[in-house]
């Protein structure tokens, strides 16, 4: 078979492929177990039938699931970049010697996820105060474990405020 043939072949196969996978879900109400079939494809129709204003066909129960777990990711991403920013500060304070350009770059990037989560989600910043002590007691067992030092080298009680932490240019002594 030459080439031409052969590519031919391939997107006639593609194309009669998608077209009955789409076509699955596209009789009567989606199907709940394309949810488990085919993510993507899940995704796709539930876009589609909100658009369209069709909420009688969408499957309720997978879309409250995702939706729910949407809020739980962006609280647990919070949690996580809050924690690597307690970390490397504390690194950068109790370590003076070992400061690093990566140790910097990875405080900006964590930083400014975190100030894009809060331009994004207002929300969040209640959560973010909430955790905040939590955050940098797992932080600081981290830090222990990492740099090798006792854990009673860093202080029980969070020595940076809220706004040191969000600020970009802040670096403890």
């Amino acid at each position: 078979m030459s080439t031409s043939g052969y590519l031919c072949t391939l997107q006639n196969f593609h194309n009669s492929f998608y077209n009955s996978s789409f076509a699955i879900i596209l009789e009567g109400t989606m199907n709940q177990n394309l949810y488990d079939r085919d993510y993507l494809l899940w995704l796709e129709k539930t876009v589609q039938l909100l658009t369209d204003g069709k909420l009688k066909e969408l499957d309720i129960p997978n879309l409250i699931e995702e939706i729910k777990d949407m809020g739980i990711s962006q609280k647990k991403a919070l949690k996580s970049n809050l924690k690597v920013i307690f970390w490397h500060l504390l690194k950068y304070k109790y370590q003076p010697e070992k400061r690093s350009n990566s140790w910097l770059s990875t405080l900006f990037e964590h930083r400014d996820r975190l100030e894009e989560d809060f331009a994004d989600s207002p929300s969040l910043k209640p959560f973010f105060l909430e955790n905040f002590e939590q955050c940098y007691q797992k932080a600081r067992k981290q830090a222990s474990i990492e740099t090798g030092l006792s854990i009673e080298t860093f202080p029980i009680n969070c020595p940076f405020t809220p706004e040191q932490v969000l600020d970009s240019e802040y670096l403890p002594e």
